[in-house]
């Protein structure tokens, strides 16, 4: 943070000097001139999108692009009803997807940031409370402990001030600041009070320039590249098959408007018109499925690419860790103590070498909590939860005392503080003088080499006995050993009075206690699973490099290799070409700042990489908003990280990311099937065209433009919708993550698609022409036997390689109502008169629907045969 506070210094004083500053404030006409000039203390956002913006939003796509072709050559052909049709299927892809995305966007509006809503300012010499949007430059806040700092300000007077900046720095251990420091919007005051002159405020606070540094072109996501590419190879293919008809139309001399009839055909046929919609509604059950596992989807294509994530870039402080101070080991008269409970509840015991002991039956250690608890500003309440008021570490002592039943109000009325002596980053020490009946008594507390420093006496054995050299040699081995493990180790000593000359002198070494911003115990078990997917996780964190790599060692985090640790100012020395090769083998990232952050997640992508930046802090903003997948966190996230988020977890849970990649990976997986299952379709229906233009002219279609968009948009529509949805597999978290460039269609899945539709065409053809010349009957029959395949096809579809035999086809209980849905459908077509004439349809026998079952079923045996040579092909 110093580097950032020198970068701002140069230019304050010329600023305060400009603006005049009188300690006692400004006047509340001055005030508002300088909001005129200067403007509101708040964020510049992008402009938002309107509703009617967004609506217009969904036409983007080349999807509907291809539809709105198929429209047009309906019109030309005269065919009204085929362009009011496709025309209402355009409207409802549309709706849809506008109403996701606008309900994701109301949602997301109503998290709260960070920011306070009000200030104490002086005007005019008198204090006060003031919306945090109309403080301007010159104003003097008065801020205490538990305030946000809502402006960029120069402290002009302060008493034992220190401020919690993980916000921005990612250290949850709080910092000192005296007279002549900057403090900085976005942090807040867990210790003492100070007054400061406001010298920043809106966008040229530090968390304004952040927040510049992400107001960049979004970037497409794998899913959204993959689709449109799709898009744009169907619509090559229409195009070009049109032409060929064309061609040949002209050749044979058929009629121009046959042609242009059997170009609508074909252009019906060779696009997936359900394809956006499917799409559309997989993503957004999707949504609606995270969203009840604390997850906001903010873009719905998001889901897929969390899925195919290769890296998690993740912070430590509140992410990985609870952002809570925890005693966990204690050492006095000799004897290691070790601490358990959770977070700030007082709820905990106390062990030696594993047998439970009590504290108030531990002279020693009695002192001690006693020690710990009377020299401390903190407070411990009960609100919703257990909470800290003022300095994370003193608050641990706190929860540490109160585990023992040992609470501050009643220790403060049995021995009130009469003085006490202030810590200072130049003493690193404080101390408290109380007094109990006629008895005073002091306490001190302190890093240990100081208080050490200081005492010339110990408490052991249930003495107070000289110190000697052996004492001290193995209080520093021990000091030595709880900062090894990444403690925080403080050292507690008292004096008894009367207390005559330097009261910090020949103190009572009473003995150290050794704590540490403990990890998630769901975050060690989600790290354990996305390693166990093959997917790497990354710290990149402010907090010092010993504490980074001990938290890394604590949830397995870091590879089984020899840990690589890189700090901020490593990363620095290094060119972009130098980050880019060596970024791969670094797990952990230390004293970071936003640029390091930004640079890393660039680095991860060009080496190819789909990455995942998780964070709630100002600091992880930028690297959010560059990362494939920005997940922040909702309940301790800023404003800035929520906005340029995808994901927003609402309870701040690491393990939900677990959860969503999962349902990322089985969304992508079933994005795959029932994609191939409509291509398949479609597929099949150019090959009929094409096959029945060569084999019967242009007379004779099998199959009208509306009898394939029937085909296409409700047939096989609510069978695709299902596999869309279909329960996640078991075994998806046993598989590495996919190869980022590998295509939606692989290569031996284009032809497991197209022998599939080869079969399905020839069969179609075959029970076209055995009912001829009846012309309605034969299309009608070809409609029931493409039905009949698309059904059968859905259960091969329910695994891309596998056998339906191995991988069972009633876990989704959908599929079965879609299946229901689809036949109902077909019944209604064929059989109700209304019906038969919109889609030049006739009534069928029944023999002839057994012959259109019996066809259709018969790609159940193809399909296994199909995927039998596909796994084959795959394990060579």
């Amino acid at each position: 943070m110093k580097a950032v506070e020198d970068w701002h210094r140069i230019n304050v004083e010329d600023t305060l000097e400009t603006l005049h500053t009188e300690r006692n404030g400004l006047l509340e006409e001055d005030a508002e001139q300088r909001l005129k000039d200067f403007g509101p203390n708040e964020l510049v956002k992008k402009k938002r999108v309107t509703a009617p913006e967004l609506f217009l939003k969904q036409f983007n796509s080349f999807l509907i692009f291809v539809l709105f072709g198929a429209a047009a050559i309906s019109g030309i052909a005269g065919k009204m009803f085929h362009l009011k049709v496709i025309l209402l299927i355009i409207l409802f892809i549309a709706i849809l997807g506008f109403v996701q995305e606008y309900k994701a966007e109301k949602a997301m509006q109503a998290l709260k940031g960070m920011i306070r809503e009000e200030s104490v300012v002086l005007r005019g010499g008198r204090p006060k409370k003031t919306p945090v949007k109309d403080i301007v430059k010159g104003d003097v806040v008065i801020l205490e402990a538990g305030d946000n700092v809502p402006a960029d300000a120069k402290v002009i007077e302060s008493i034992s001030l220190k401020l919690d900046e993980s916000a921005l720095t990612g250290e949850s251990v709080s910092i000192d600041k005296k007279q002549g420091d900057l403090i900085f919007a976005g942090t807040h005051l867990v210790h003492g009070r100070c007054r400061a002159v406001v010298f920043a405020t809106g966008m040229d606070r530090e968390i304004g320039r952040i927040a510049g540094m992400i107001l960049e072109e979004e970037e497409k996501t794998p899913l959204q590249i993959r689709v449109n590419r799709l898009a744009k190879i169907l619509a090559i293919a229409v195009v070009v098959i049109c032409a060929l008809i064309f061609f040949i139309g002209i050749v044979k001399g058929a009629p121009i408007l046959l042609i242009l009839i059997t170009a609508l055909a074909l252009s019906v046929a060779g696009v997936p018109e359900g394809l956006p919609l499917a799409l559309a509604l997989t993503l957004a059950i999707s949504m609606h499925r995270m969203a009840k596992h604390h997850s906001i989807v903010r873009k719905m294509s998001a889901v897929e690419t969390l899925g195919s994530t290769t890296v998690i870039c993740t912070d430590k402080t509140g992410t990985l860790t609870k952002n809570e101070m925890t005693v966990e080991r204690i050492f006095t008269d000799e004897t290691v103590v070790k601490v358990t409970g959770d977070g700030y509840a007082p709820d905990g015991i106390f062990t030696v070498e594993g047998s439970k002991i009590d504290p108030q039956k531990n002279e020693a250690l009695l002192l001690l909590l006693k020690g710990a608890v009377l020299c401390n500003n903190a407070h411990l309440e009960k609100r919703r939860t257990w909470d800290i008021i003022g300095d994370p570490t003193e608050g641990a002592l706190l929860v540490m005392a109160a585990k023992a039943g040992l609470q501050k109000g009643m220790l403060e009325e049995a021995s009130p503080r009469i003085e006490e002596l202030i810590f200072t980053t130049e003493r690193k020490m404080m101390t408290t003088i109380h007094q109990k009946d006629e008895e005073i008594i002091a306490f001190s507390k302190g890093a240990p080499e100081i208080i050490l420093s200081l005492c010339g006496y110990i408490q052991k054995q249930g003495k107070v006995l000289k110190i000697h050299g052996d004492d001290v040699e193995k209080i520093l081995e021990m000091n030595r050993s709880f900062a090894d493990d990444a403690l925080r180790v403080l050292a507690v000593a008292y004096k008894k009075g009367p207390l005559i000359g330097d009261v910090e002198d020949d103190l009572v070494f009473i003995g150290l206690v050794g704590m540490m911003d403990p990890p998630r115990a769901e975050a060690e078990e989600a790290v354990k699973q996305c390693k166990h997917a093959g997917i790497r996780a990354v710290m990149i964190t402010g907090d010092n490099e010993h504490t980074a790599s001990s938290i890394g060692k604590k949830i397995g985090l870091v590879r089984e290799k020899p840990i690589l640790s890189m700090t901020g100012e490593a990363v620095d020395k290094l060119s972009d070409e130098e980050l880019v090769n060596i970024v791969e083998n670094v797990d952990i990232y230390s004293r970071t700042y936003p640029e390091h952050k930004l640079r890393i997640v660039r680095a991860l992508k060009q080496r190819g990489e789909v990455v995942a930046m998780t964070g709630d802090g100002v600091n992880d903003a930028p690297a959010l908003k560059n990362a494939d997948i920005g997940i922040a966190m909702g309940i301790k996230g800023t404003d800035v990280s929520k906005g340029a988020s995808d994901i927003v977890l609402t309870d701040d849970n690491f393990a939900t990311i677990v959860e969503a990649i999962k349902d990322g990976r089985t969304i992508y997986e079933n994005i795959r099937k029932f994609t191939s299952l409509m291509i398949s379709v479609n597929f099949t229906q150019v090959l009929v065209i094409l096959l029945g233009i060569l084999i019967f002219g242009f007379e004779l279609l099998p199959l009208v433009a509306l009898q394939i968009l029937l085909l296409n948009a409700a047939m096989a529509e609510l069978p695709s919708v299902t596999l869309g949805i279909d329960p996640a597999r078991t075994d998806v978290m046993n598989k590495p993550p996919r190869d980022p460039k590998e295509k939606l269609l692989t290569k031996k899945l284009w032809a497991v698609i197209f022998s599939i539709a080869l079969y399905m065409s020839i069969a179609c053809l075959l029970v076209f022409w055995i009912h001829l010349p009846d012309l309605t009957e034969a299309r009608t029959m070809v409609l029931t036997t493409l039905t009949g395949f698309i059904i059968f096809n859905t259960f091969n579809f329910i695994s891309i390689q596998d056998s339906i035999f191995k991988v069972g086809i009633f876990k989704n209980r959908w599929l079965f109502a879609a299946i229901g849905g689809t036949l109902m459908i077909l019944t209604s077509v064929i059989y109700i008169p209304l019906m038969q004439v919109i889609f030049e349809t006739t009534t069928l026998k029944l023999d002839d629907l057994v012959i259109a079952v019996l066809v259709s079923s018969t790609i159940l045996i193809i399909a296994e045969i199909a995927k039998f040579t596909y796994r084959a092909i795959a394990s060579e």
